[in-house]
């Protein structure tokens, strides 16, 4: 029995890139680290929240790559050697990445005890109904 892929159904015309797509999101595990929520505040809008505690806003960045948010972190290093007893916050570097679909767009970021939250928002579209015409010859 071969695997019909998504891609090659007949009545998915176009959707080829749905399954690159998920291809892409199941090769961008990052592990465990940095733990994560991601929750629905509204029915169009969304929360990620990054449990980043140690780092610093400069630490930090988040850049949108071909619909692929992605979080960074790199805690630069100390000027002045630190000698730790005992170390349990975790201060390595980072990246974790989130797929955004078509129409959800970065609203903003903040940083709150320790948390990066960051606001998506889906762009409603209009619901068009489109007459096409048929040609002759």
């Amino acid at each position: 029995m071969t695997k019909m892929t998504l891609g090659a159904h007949p009545f998915l015309l176009g959707f080829d890139q749905l399954e690159r797509l998920v291809e892409r999101t199941a090769k961008s595990d990052a592990g465990g680290y940095p733990p994560y929520n991601i929750e629905q505040t509204s029915d169009n809008s969304f929360l990620i929240t990054l449990a980043v505690a140690g780092f610093h806003d400069d630490d930090l960045s988040l850049t949108l790559e071909d619909r692929q948010l992605v979080v960074r972190g790199r805690i630069a290093e100390d000027s002045v050697e630190r000698v730790f007893l005992h170390r349990g916050i975790a201060a390595r570097q980072f990246q974790r990445s989130f797929v955004l679909a078509d129409g959800v767009d970065v609203k903003g970021a903040r940083m709150e005890n320790g948390l990066l939250h960051i606001e998506l928002q889906r762009s409603v579209a209009d619901c068009v109904v489109q007459t096409i015409e048929i040609r002759k010859g």
